[in-house]
């Protein structure tokens, strides 16, 4: 398999992009870099005139760098000088776009999943953006299968890192497995997750925090450089795939004033969440087989929340992954056009009610795709 399938935005705008480094943003505490300094790498996708974009560059999809982990790491066939020449190696926006005089856009942040890449959501960052949101993307040091900051630098997921993120592994994976397939009441199904994180995955609910302070460091660095492009009167809505996801959660949780509104597409609530609440309106996006792990959700929530999960989906499948990678098992059975536009669109529905405010409530439905539940406030 040695194409990219690029969707196309369907905004009424056409989508610039450009990246920025922060710099030695403070130390950092993994145990594989402890005492050198964290960087977070980031992509901005943001809307431009259709008219300003005629004869500029499209964005590089992948670096030969990033594919040679992919095809290593996920088995799949991609020959980067292939893509080079056939000039299907580039992403459906434009590097450093004019910007709009004189207008501003919502914030929506993006964080990745643990073990994929600041870019491996890019499509649904990109059409987002063709409708009126800056979507800034996060990449995260050693949490990422690999890590690029604008100077060259690149770092790799550690060795071993399995090992610690589910510990002891072959019992964690077992726990995990049995979670999936549990039964019972939302409290139930919250406190089995909240028992097997304590007992397995310490290290990923310490990541959480650290994801957090990375999210916190990169929202600082836009206010201070980009309010002429950033609505931030709307406050900051939140999404994100896996951990990111979970991230996503965590913020709205901890400060709702700042964080008005989140997505968790498919990640697991690990995290400290006992006793607490959240204030803001959120959505839980879920294949079947990790619908089971994001019940806390549902049992203290201040305002409206949301259970959309897919059918014939897998957890790499809410990725741009699903274009890429052959095995079902990874992505699942639905039409990958089908699964980009449905999660499109459950993404503007609600960033549209709850972000710009343009509606009084997302237009969420259940169909052949998808199943959709909502939750009154508690």
């Amino acid at each position: 398999m040695n194409n990219v399938i690029t969707p196309k935005p369907t905004g009424e705008y056409a989508v610039g992009s450009f990246t920025f480094t922060i710099y030695n943003d403070r130390e950092e505490t993994i145990y594989c870099a402890k005492g050198s300094m964290r960087s977070l790498p980031v992509r901005v996708y943001y809307p431009a005139k259709k008219e300003s974009v005629e004869g500029l560059n499209k964005t590089r999809y992948m670096s030969k760098e990033m594919v040679g982990v992919i095809r290593k790491n996920y088995m799949v066939p991609i020959n980067y000088e292939k893509l080079e020449k056939e000039g299907s190696n580039r992403s459906e926006c434009y590097d450093n776009a004019p910007f709009i005089e004189d207008k501003q856009f919502p914030l929506i942040i993006f964080n990745h999943g643990h073990g994929s890449f600041r870019d491996a959501n890019s499509f649904l960052c990109i059409e987002l953006a063709s409708h009126g949101y800056v979507v800034a993307s996060i990449g995260h040091p050693y949490d990422a299968v690999l890590t690029e900051l604008d100077d060259g630098t690149v770092y790799k997921l550690p060795k071993g890192i399995v090992s610690k993120c589910y510990s002891p592994v072959i019992p964690a994976i077992i726990a995990m497995k049995k979670m999936q397939k549990a039964t019972g009441t939302n409290e139930e199904l919250w406190k089995q997750l909240d028992e097997m994180q304590k007992k397995h995955n310490r290290f990923i609910m310490e990541r959480i925090n650290e994801w957090c302070i990375d999210t916190k460091s990169v929202l600082k660095y836009l206010k201070e450089n980009y309010s002429n492009i950033i609505d931030f009167e709307k406050g900051i809505g939140l999404t994100g795939h896996s951990l990111g996801g979970a991230t996503a959660y965590s913020l709205c949780e901890e400060d709702p004033e700042t964080f008005t509104c989140g997505i968790n597409i498919d990640g697991g609530l690990f995290g400290e969440h006992e006793g607490k609440e959240i204030n803001a309106p959120f959505l839980q996006i879920n294949c079947v087989p990790n619908k089971t792990t994001v019940t806390v959700a549902f049992l203290r929530n201040k305002k409206p929340a949301y259970h959309v999960v897919f059918k014939d989906m897998q957890h790499l499948g809410f990725t741009d992954f699903k274009y890429v990678i052959p095995l079902k098992s990874q992505v699942g059975k639905l039409d990958p056009s089908l699964a980009h536009e449905e999660n499109c669109k459950i993404h503007l529905e609600f960033f549209d009610a709850y972000l710009k405010k343009t509606k009084n409530r997302p237009l969420l439905e259940s169909d052949g795709t998808v199943s959709v539940t909502e939750y009154k406030p508690n």
